[in-house]
């Protein structure tokens, strides 16, 4: 923190995300800081219709910069991203740089925050998977050790941070805002039925599945594997297509195993809650789906070779590789579907409870010494 003194004191933070993911769950902090921070999206998400979905659902910050740098190789994104977030940085000079999670545009944040002498806070810090096949690994080490305030959601995040030789005075137990941000969204009653009526499914009846990560979707033994074991459940399975493995899948030929699938468009965050709070069981490579379930008290089977979200492996979720697995656990989580469910629903979810946002706030206003601006009450800004 030796460097805070020469930043001009402005009074606000930017906020530096890319990602869709990135955008829901910074929401809440947006929504409790106000006026108090600006954002730059750098576009690394460029599929317009799954952008335009969550931006609408983002309380607005004090100003709006979009970079539109998606749809390059990862290293001229990086590389492009930590010059144009430099450029606004410098024109700015916010009082501190806030980034989320583990994207190559939360790294481009970093690396800019550190370049301009700016101070940096990393929203989920300390989360390892120790698997370096992973990009976003490399990412999460690189961005917490730049960082100047770590929020690590759990103890065992704060762990991994310690035993990396992180000052403890650099982190704080934070909670996660994906259960603010679940919360805020969360479909009525009336919501979820009509959603399952127009989709023609029945309350734990189905299967959900997501699956988007390059070591699943760019192998097509994986992808093919993984859709096979789809098309062999006993139940429908829902599959929202994301646009990388549409596009993967026309690309090696696979379009056939799409048809023992209901496959619907990547829908809006509350819909798709609706979709998941109903579902027998989950079937997902997402990072944050496995977050979500503990708070929806729903199974989930990580298609996955590791995770940095070990916290409910044994509980909500298991972690299978691409292959046969993925059938038996699925149907290991549908002998019982009422039991699953009660016996989910007396295990807190590790990831917190109340308004991470507000304790990261409050983190970051000790940290700086000062005040931000008073936040804009939610839902005041339109």
């Amino acid at each position: 923190m030796k460097y805070f003194a020469a930043v001009r004191e402005t009074n606000t933070v930017t906020i530096v995300c890319g990602t869709r993911p990135e955008l829901i769950k910074l929401a809440p902090l947006v929504d409790h800081l106000g006026s108090a921070c600006s954002m730059i999206y750098t576009g690394q998400h460029y599929d317009r219709s799954m952008y335009a979905q969550i931006r609408r659902d983002v309380p607005e910050p004090g100003a709006f910069h979009e970079l539109c740098l998606g749809g390059l190789r990862r290293g001229d994104q990086l590389g492009r991203a930590v010059s144009a977030v430099d450029e606004v940085l410098a024109a700015e000079r916010p009082a501190a740089v806030v980034v989320q999670g583990d994207t190559t545009s939360a790294l481009a944040g970093a690396l800019a925050a550190n370049a301009c002498d700016v101070p940096l806070v990393h929203v989920e810090a300390g989360l390892r998977s120790y698997d370096r096949a992973m990009p976003e690994e490399h990412n999460r080490v690189l961005i917490d050790h730049l960082s100047d305030l770590c929020c690590a959601p759990t103890s065992l995040n704060r762990h991994n941070l310690l035993a990396e030789g992180v000052a403890d005075g650099r982190i704080v137990v934070t909670g996660n805002t994906v259960v603010e941000a679940l919360a805020d969204a969360f479909p009525s009653p009336d919501e979820e039925r009509d959603a399952l009526a127009g989709a023609g499914l029945t309350r734990d009846h189905y299967v959900l599945a997501t699956i988007h990560r390059p070591e699943n979707v760019d192998d097509a033994a994986n992808l093919e594997t993984i859709l096979r074991e789809l098309g062999r459940l006993p139940l429908p399975v829902v599959l929202p297509l994301h646009p990388r493995t549409a596009g993967r899948i026309s690309a090696f030929g696979l379009d056939g195993l799409l048809r023992g699938l209901r496959v619907v468009e990547p829908q809006p965050y509350r819909a798709f809650l609706a979709l998941a709070h109903a579902a027998a069981v989950v079937v997902s490579d997402s990072g944050g789906i496995q977050e979500e379930v503990s708070v929806l008290k729903r199974p989930v089977v990580v298609v996955r070779n590791s995770t940095e979200r070990p916290e409910i492996e044994g509980t909500f979720g298991t972690l299978v590789p691409p292959g046969a697995r993925i059938g038996t656990e699925v149907l290991r989580w549908l002998d019982d579907v009422p039991g699953h469910r009660a016996a989910l629903r007396e295990i807190p979810s590790p990831y917190g409870t109340g308004s991470p946002s507000e304790q990261i706030a409050v983190a970051v206003r000790e940290m700086l010494g000062h005040e931000l601006r008073e936040p804009v009450a939610a839902g005041m800004r339109g």
